[in-house]
C-alpha cells in the first residue's frame, strides 16, 4: 500500500481484533444512540406534512425532519426517550464489532493467501471480505438488531416492559421466527454496504494519510471511515428501510409510536408496496439524519478501532521484551 498505511488484515492478531472491534462497537453505539431513534422514528412513518391527506385521523405523532423529530421526542418523551433501545442495541454493537472485523481478518486473510496469479485485485478483496463479515455480523446479531428497533419505535405507551418481557412474548406470540423478521432485507444491505465500505475504506486510507492537510483527531482513520460510510449507506439505504418495517411486524405491529404501519410479506413486496404508496421518499425517508448518524459512527468506530489495537500491539510488544 502507498505510503506504508497497513491494511486492516494485517494488523494485530485475531483476538487482539476480536477486542478492539468489541470496543469500537460500544463506543460508537453510545455515540450515535439518540440519531439512531430519530432515524428509526422517520422510517416507520409512513405519513408526510407536505401531504395533507396523509396525516388525516393519525393515532400518533407527524415527524418533519430530523431536528423537529428530536425536538418531538424531547419534549414528548424526555432525554431518555433519545436512548430507547440501547441496551440491546448496546450488545448488538459489542458482538457485531468483534465478528465483523475477525471475519474480515480472516476472510480476507484467506484470500491474500491464494497463488499470486490467482489473486484478486486488493479492492476486490477488500470488497469480498466486507461482505461476508457483514453478513455473518448481521445473522449472528439480527434478534439484538430487531429488540433495538422495536425498543426505539416505542413511544410513550410501552409495547414491552423490559428486554426478557420481550423476549419472552416474541417467542410466545411469533415463534423463533419473529426474531428473525426482515432478515433478508439486513442481509441484502449489508452484504454491498460493508463491500462497499471496506473497499472504500482500505482505497482512500493510504491517500487520506499521505494528504499535507490536517485531519479529524489527527488521522486518516475517522475521515476516511466518514467518506466511505457515506457512499455506501446512501447507495443501499432503500432496503435498510425496508428491514425496518419489517421489523416491526407482527402481533404489535399497531401498538408503536406509529399506529398505523401497514401489514407488509417479503422484501420484494415491501419495497413495491412502499414506491407504490409512497414513491422515491418514501425509500429514503430518514436518510438525512442516517447519514449523520453513519458518518460520525463509522467515524468513531474505526478511530476507536485503529487506537485501541495500537495499544493492544505496544501492550504485546512490552510483554515479549
Amino acid at each position: 500500500m502507498s505510503g506504508g498505511v497497513a491494511q486492516l488484515r494485517d494488523e494485530g492478531s485475531q483476538k487482539q481484533v476480536l477486542i478492539a472491534g468489541a470496543i469500537a462497537g460500544l463506543v460508537s453505539r453510545f455515540v450515535i444512540a439518540p440519531l439512531d431513534v430519530v432515524k428509526i422514528r422517520l422510517q416507520l412513518q409512513i405519513h408526510s406534512l407536505s401531504d395533507p391527506l396523509s396525516t388525516r385521523n393519525i393515532n400518533g405523532p407527524v415527524y418533519k425532519g430530523t431536528l423537529g423529530t428530536l425536538k418531538h421526542i424531547l419534549r414528548e418523551e424526555g432525554l431518555t426517550g433519545l436512548w430507547k433501545g440501547n441496551i440491546p442495541a448496546e450488545a448488538m454493537y459489542l458482538t457485531y464489532g468483534s465478528i465483523q472485523f475477525s471475519a474480515y481478518k480472516y476472510t480476507s486473510g484467506i484470500l491474500c493467501s491464494i497463488p499470486a496469479a490467482y489473486r484478486l485485485p486488493d479492492p476486490a478483496n477488500s470488497f469480498i471480505s466486507g461482505a461476508l463479515a457483514g453478513a455473518c455480523a448481521t445473522t449472528g446479531t439480527y434478534p439484538l438488531d430487531l429488540l433495538r428497533t422495536r425498543f426505539a419505535a416505542q413511544g410513550r405507551d410501552r409495547v414491552y416492559s423490559s428486554i426478557i418481557a420481550s423476549i419472552r412474548e416474541i417467542a410466545t406470540t411469533e415463534g423463533p421466527r419473529g426474531f428473525f423478521r426482515g432478515l433478508g432485507a439486513g442481509v441484502s444491505q449489508i452484504v454491498p454496504y460493508m463491500g462497499l465500505f471496506f473497499a472504500g475504506y482500505e482505497s482512500l486510507r493510504p491517500v487520506l494519510a499521505n494528504l499535507a492537510i490536517p485531519l479529524p483527531f489527527g488521522t486518516s482513520d475517522a475521515a476516511t471511515g466518514v467518506i466511505a460510510s457515506v457512499l455506501a449507506k446512501t447507495a443501499v439505504y432503500p432496503l435498510d428501510t425496508t428491514r425496518k418495517r419489517l421489523q416491526v411486524q407482527g402481533p404489535t405491529r399497531s401498538r408503536y409510536v406509529h399506529r398505523n404501519i401497514p401489514v407488509y410479506h417479503g422484501v420484494l413486496r415491501t419495497i413495491r408496496h412502499i414506491w407504490k404508496n409512497e414513491g422515491m421518499r418514501g425509500m429514503y425517508r430518514g436518510l438525512t439524519v442516517s447519514l449523520l448518524k453513519a458518518a460520525p459512527a463509522s467515524a468513531v468506530t474505526m478511530w476507536t478501532y485503529g487506537r485501541t489495537m495500537g495499544v493492544l500491539m505496544k501492550m504485546e510488544d512490552k510483554l515479549d521484551e
